[in-house]
């Protein structure tokens, strides 16, 4: 009677199987979609976080803010000066001191100017202003010139509020507790980044009627 074993010949698997010693195939196809998809995602963040941060289409786009230099009006009161003592009434506005810009990160143009108004309160008046767009760009009183303007987070400075545009003629008023320091100069700043777009230096002048 014959086998049906050949003890001879090497094994044969039933068909289907795989021979023992067969290498496993790398997994091709669906098990690379969850990698790719995390290197999407992760690409994603990383470009959100830099549009945040840097905002490019700020420097090719602008805004021109124009507004008038306040007068006197009927009626208006007079605030106390930080002595207590109120001051008569002008009729006209005095430049206290002004300035023209120096460039420092973007070409900045134009005069800055601080103005004291017939009903006492004080402004920063930027005439003829020009300068670059960007993020989280403000407008600083500091008591350093311009000449130190990269150090004015280092020295005392008041935060007039956002830039409200990057051209044209606009108004800052100074807090109260701003209006008796001598200051030294107007700094465009980008809190962003730490770095002034441009800077005046506040030169005195003789108290003089402005209209």
């Amino acid at each position: 009677m014959m086998s049906d074993q050949n003890p001879s010949g090497p094994a044969v698997p039933p068909p289907g199987t795989t021979p023992p010693g067969t290498p496993t195939p790398e997994p091709t196809g669906k098990s690379r979609k969850p990698l790719i998809l995390t290197l999407v995602l992760a690409a994603a963040v990383v470009i959100a976080i830099l549009l945040y941060l840097f905002q490019p289409w700020a420097l090719i786009t602008g805004k021109e803010v124009n507004e008038d230099l306040p007068t006197a009006t009927p009626g208006m009161t007079v605030s106390p000066s930080p002595g207590g003592t109120v001051n008569p009434p002008s009729v006209a506005n005095v430049t206290l001191a002004s300035g023209p810009f120096q460039s420092y990160e973007h070409t900045t143009t134009g005069k800055a100017s601080l103005i004291q108004l017939p009903d006492g309160r004080t402004i920063v008046r930027l005439t003829d202003f020009q300068t670059s767009n960007g993020p989280d760009v403000k407008v600083w009183l500091s008591v350093n010139p311009a000449g130190d303007a990269s150090s004015a987070r280092d020295a005392k400075y008041v935060d007039l509020g956002d830039m409200k545009g990057n051209s044209g003629n606009q108004n800052y008023e100074l807090p109260a507790s701003a209006t008796g320091e001598t200051w030294g100069s107007v700094v465009i700043w980008c809190d962003r980044f730490s770095v002034p777009f441009g800077a005046a230096t506040l030169t005195p002048a003789a108290p003089s009627p402005r209209s």
